[in-house]
C-alpha cells in the first residue's frame, strides 16, 4: 500500500454521485502550521488526514504508524490497523496530543508497514504583535490637535 497525501486539517467530507460511483473527498481547513491558544508552553491536539491506496495485486491490510518528531526527539506516537480493498483508496484520521513548551515544528514522519516514510511538518508560530493603544487626550482637547 501506498501513502498518496499525508495533511493537518480543520474537517473532511466525502461524497459519491451516485451509489457506486467515485467517491469524492473535501478538505478543509488544510494548514502547516498554527498560532496557539495562548502563549506557549501549550498542548495542541492536531488532526491529520492520511490518503492511501492499494494496488489492484496486493491483499490491502497493514499497519499505518505516524510517529511525532520535535528536536529529533519522539513526542508522540499513533499507530493503528490498515485495512484497504486491493485497487482502492482510503483514509485514516490521525491526532496527536503533542506538548509544545515553545514556537517550532514538530514532524510527523508516517509510514504503512516498513515502507517509505513520508514527513509532515506542523509549526508552532506566534500570532500578531498586539497593537499599541492610542494615547488618550485629555478631556476638551482633539487627539492630534496643537
Amino acid at each position: 500500500m501506498d501513502i498518496v497525501a499525508a495533511l493537518f486539517i480543520e474537517a473532511i467530507d466525502y461524497s459519491s454521485a451516485f451509489p457506486g460511483g467515485p467517491t469524492r473527498f473535501d478538505l478543509s481547513g488544510v494548514h502547516f502550521s498554527a498560532t496557539p491558544p495562548s502563549e506557549p508552553p501549550v498542548t495542541l491536539t492536531p488532526h491529520m488526514v492520511v490518503m492511501v491506496r492499494c494496488p489492484p495485486d496486493e491483499d490491502g491490510n497493514g499497519v499505518l504508524e505516524v510517529v511525532f518528531h520535535r528536536d529529533g526527539e519522539q513526542v508522540a506516537r499513533n499507530v493503528q490497523p490498515l485495512q484497504v480493498a486491493a485497487g482502492k483508496f482510503s483514509y485514516r484520521l490521525v491526532r496527536a496530543e503533542l506538548e509544545m513548551p515553545d514556537y517550532g515544528t514538530v514532524e510527523a514522519h508516517c509510514r504503512i508497514g516498513g515502507g517509505h516514510t513520508t514527513v509532515v511538518p506542523y509549526t508552532l508560530v506566534p500570532g500578531p504583535a498586539a497593537e499599541p493603544a492610542a494615547p488618550i487626550a485629555p478631556a476638551g482637547t482633539e487627539a492630534g490637535a496643537e
